[in-house]
């Protein structure tokens, strides 16, 4: 009989957000008229930009035609793709990033778990907490872990608090680590990171021999000038880090699907027996073994979001969920409720009423409210007594998920 990969049996009861669906949907069923409003999920609820759609439809016309007609394209991307984000993303905030260190892929989120294909089961791994959960969870998967304990955080895994306490600013792991996530601007908390505290992670990675994941999936909702958009803004970050990118957040594009990774040619892992290695060639050798590229008329519709139209069409979404963001920071400060975030990312990360727990919180919102947000538990022990919610929804919603928060917390 075939074996299975026992690791998974070791995750816990199921992924966040599909408990959050399974629990959305029993109310919906018992309460029909009810008209729930979902803050929980980061999925954008607004159109492409203009310039996105008219290069796609030029793109599948392109597909009509034999002359123009394309087959299977460069699984790490496209050059017209790969130049606009070396250009654009990096090389004109000063960091030095070619083209053919870029590979265009269908998400972050699966890059974020596939990179730990290239590297050895021995390391050892460091999370914030509260982390994006997909973090954890590919590593459990992947044998780096041992079992969970009765606050969900598993044996092997060196969890970094980030809360109230320390200014969502967590310190630097007193043990060797191998390998760093990080997410900034962050999910969930919706905080950021100065490049005071960058350096201290490239500066630590350095001494450490360490690698830093760094995923950047929200940068382009700064909009403080003195808050660096990428790790590679940070001197010797080239030496120590991986970026990973998407375009799902800040040109609409979940359910198109678009989004990259950066990794230097510089940068170098270890073998067992101590041979510096370079991780570009590996990630290439896994990116096209398991992986057969964006489609061609995506790609064209992501390239589109570097052309001047691109740019300002963009620029405005952003604002408009930065808007929709502050709207939610506001209306909850009024009923003073203590919160995070919502300035330069779309989550709003909140200090529960009453000492309620998150999934308490969680049922008591939908229940009374028919408001859909994340409990904060589901993010690690150190959310627990936390809520996220987020900005992604149309204006309409926003302002009335407000009045009902209001009524539910006075």
């Amino acid at each position: 009989m075939a074996q299975i990969n026992e690791n998974y049996l070791k995750l816990k009861a199921g992924y966040l957000f599909p408990e959050i669906a399974r629990r959305v949907k029993a109310f919906a069923e018992a309460n029909p008229a009810a008209k729930i409003i979902r803050l929980g999920i980061g999925d954008v609820t607004e159109p492409l930009p203009p310039a996105v759609i008219q290069a796609m439809h030029k793109a599948v016309d392109e597909m009509a035609d034999r002359n123009t007609f394309k087959g299977y394209g460069p699984e790490q991307g496209y050059d017209f793709l790969r130049e606009a984000i070396a250009k654009h993303d990096f090389q004109a905030r000063g960091c030095d990033i070619a083209a053919d260190e870029i590979f265009v892929s269908d998400g972050s989120k699966c890059d974020t778990g596939n990179i730990l294909d290239i590297f050895g089961e021995k390391n050892k791994v460091a999370v914030l907490d509260p982390v994006y959960p997909v973090y954890v969870d590919t590593n459990v998967m992947s044998g780096r872990t041992g079992a969970a304990d009765d606050s969900g955080r598993y044996g092997g895994l060196v969890y970094l608090p980030a809360t109230a306490e320390n200014d969502f600013t967590p310190t630097l792991p007193k043990e060797k680590v191998d390998l760093i996530y990080l997410c900034y601007p962050n999910n969930p908390t919706g905080t950021v990171a100065t490049k005071e505290t960058l350096q201290q992670w490239v500066a630590y990675a350095k001494a450490n021999d360490a690698i830093i994941l760094f995923d950047a999936a929200y940068e382009a909702f700064i909009t403080d000038p003195s808050l660096p958009h990428s790790i590679y803004e940070i001197e010797g970050a080239k030496d120590v880090a991986i970026e990973f990118r998407s375009f799902s957040k800040n040109a609409g594009f979940t359910g198109t699907r678009c989004a990259f990774t950066v990794v230097p040619k510089q940068l170098k892992g270890t073998t067992a027996s101590g041979e510096k290695k370079e991780i570009h060639p590996l990630w290439n050798r896994r990116h096209t073994t398991k992986f057969n590229g964006v489609s061609y008329p995506i790609q064209k519709g992501a390239a589109a979001v570097y052309t001047p139209e691109g740019q300002a069409q963009t620029k405005e979404l952003i604002q408009f969920y930065l808007t929709n963001a502050k709207l939610l920071r506001e209306g909850l400060e009024k009923v003073g409720i203590s919160v995070y975030g919502g300035v330069n990312a779309p989550y709003i990360w909140l200090k529960t009423p009453k000492g309620m727990k998150s999934w308490e919180f969680f049922d008591e919102l939908l229940s009374k409210a028919h408001l859909v947000g994340t409990p904060g538990s589901g993010f690690g022990a150190c959310g627990e007594g936390y809520f996220r919610l987020s900005a992604f929804n149309s204006r309409a919603n926003i302002e009335e998920a407000v009045a009902r928060f209001q009524k539910v917390v006075s």
